[in-house]
């Protein structure tokens, strides 16, 4: 059983979920996804560190993405009103129309994966994936990192 259940793990990563969408990387959509559905209620946008916490991504990952978008036009940094050393993140009017289509295509593929199971089945998956998230939070972190090429070496 284990086989399988890590045959079909490795086919579900090759599926690529989530592609690149009008020039823009999957993880700098996720950004912009992130700030379009936090950034409201923050109404100044948000810092990178509250970007950075919920991504479970480190702050100068974060500020890479930033950087990148920002050179496209999608965001925009602006000082904090109450306090000028806090930079805020902002999405632009581009970066708040791509990210409303990329919502709305994840919606339509969404959909179409619970026509394609049933609901039922589309429940029970749901339930399942939350289970092995919640295992993965419990015991992957306990879990000792393997050696990669190089990372041995001292």
């Amino acid at each position: 059983m284990p086989h399988k259940l890590l045959l079909a793990l490795q086919q579900l990563h090759k599926a690529k979920w989530t592609q690149a969408a009008e020039g823009n990387k999957p993880s700098e959509m996720t950004l912009m996804l992130c700030i379009a559905r936090n950034g409201c209620s923050a109404k100044q946008g948000l810092k990178v560190s509250e970007i950075s916490r919920l991504l479970g991504l480190t702050p100068p990952t974060v500020t890479q993405l930033i950087n990148s978008l920002e050179a496209k036009g999608m965001v925009a940094r602006e000082a904090d009103s109450s306090d000028r050393r806090v930079v805020r993140v902002n999405l632009t009017e581009q970066g708040g129309k791509a990210a409303e289509r990329a919502k709305e295509h994840r919606t339509a593929t969404l959909n179409k994966l619970v026509d394609f199971l049933g609901e039922e089945d589309s429940g029970r998956l749901a339930d399942l994936l939350l289970k092995v998230h919640a295992f993965a939070q419990e015991h992957m972190l306990d879990i000792e990192r393997l050696p990669m090429n190089g990372d041995d070496e001292e």
